[in-house]
């Protein structure tokens, strides 16, 4: 009987043991969450960062919209000798 009573117990501490310790679990992953300045300065450095690629690309763009206006003033050879010969 002393040993069924000793099992008992030994079962039921274990028992509330391994509810305490979920607990700890909650907690240390509380403790390695960063903080909340922490995820606003990440936040804007994100927010800074799409700016900034957004920029690049604006940039990129109007360089290939002057590349392109540039490239329809050139003169075609052709009309440029027909021209020449016309003023003759």
């Amino acid at each position: 009987m002393k040993r069924l009573g000793f099992a008992v117990v030994g079962t039921a501490a274990l028992a509330l043991l391994g509810c305490n310790s979920n607990q700890d679990a909650v907690q240390n992953a509380e403790v390695n969450q960063p903080a909340a300045d922490q995820l606003n300065e990440l936040a804007n450095q994100a927010a800074m960062d799409a700016a900034n690629a957004q920029a690049a690309a604006n940039n990129a763009q109007n360089a290939a919209n002057e590349l392109n206006a540039a490239a329809d003033n050139t003169v075609n050879p052709r009309e440029a000798d027909e021209q020449n010969v016309s003023g003759m």
